[in-house]
């Protein structure tokens, strides 16, 4: 994480994460859960801001589209 954007996309991310895992725990559902924690843990891998945005917005699709 060098840049300024990447930090402050990652605090959000995992933020949002944090409300993902929680809520997937609460209602034991496991397609939040493991989103959630996706949400958490990506933006230490991703170098790219714009990358970073992508992935984070597609993970955060994924609970909206498949249903368990």
């Amino acid at each position: 994480m060098d840049s300024e954007a990447s930090i402050l996309w990652g605090v959000l991310f995992g933020a949002i994460g944090m409300g993902y895992f929680i809520y997937g725990k609460n209602q034991k559902s496991p397609v939040p859960l493991v989103c959630g924690i996706a949400l958490c843990i990506f933006p230490y891998f991703v170098p790219n801001a714009w990358l970073l945005v992508l992935v984070g917005a597609a993970i955060m699709a994924v609970p909206y589209f498949w249903r368990l």
